[in-house]
C-alpha cells in the first residue's frame, strides 16, 4: 500500500476556492488510480473526483462537476484537488485514496483533512 498525506482543508466562505494537496510515498505512481472521496456530517464518504495516472482519465460526482478539478503532479507524486464555487454543502472530511488501476476498491487512504465552508 501506498501512504497518503492530504493538505490544504480549512474554513472558507462560500464562493470561496481551495486547493487540496495530497502527497504519495510511492514515487511512482503510474499503475495506481487516485481519488478523492469526501465524508459530509452524518452521511456515507463518497467518491466525488478521480484520476487514472498513467492517462490523465478524470471523473467528477455531478455535484462537483464544473466547479472541482483532480490533477497531479509526477515530479512531487501529489494528486491536487482545486476546489472552486465552495457551497455550504461542500463541508466535509475530504480524504485522498489510491488504488491499482484494475482493481475497483480503494486500498490506500489519507488520514483526512476537513474543509468547512460558511454561508
Amino acid at each position: 500500500q501506498v501512504q497518503l498525506v492530504e493538505s490544504g482543508g480549512g474554513l472558507v466562505q462560500a464562493g470561496d476556492s481551495l486547493r487540496l494537496s495530497c502527497s504519495a510515498s510511492e514515487r511512482t505512481l503510474s499503475s495506481y488510480r487516485m481519488g478523492w472521496f469526501r465524508q459530509p456530517p452524518g452521511k456515507e464518504r463518497e467518491l466525488i473526483a478521480s484520476v487514472t495516472w498513467s492517462s490523465g482519465q478524470t471523473y467528477y460526482e455531478d455535484s462537483v462537476k464544473g466547479r472541482f478539478a483532480i490533477s497531479r503532479d509526477a515530479a512531487k507524486a501529489t494528486v491536487y484537488l482545486q476546489m472552486n464555487s465552495l457551497k455550504p454543502e461542500d463541508t466535509a472530511v475530504y480524504y485522498c485514496a489510491a488504488t491499482f488501476v484494475f482493481r475497483t476498491t480503494y486500498d490506500s487512504w489519507g488520514q483526512g483533512t476537513q474543509v468547512t465552508v460558511s454561508a
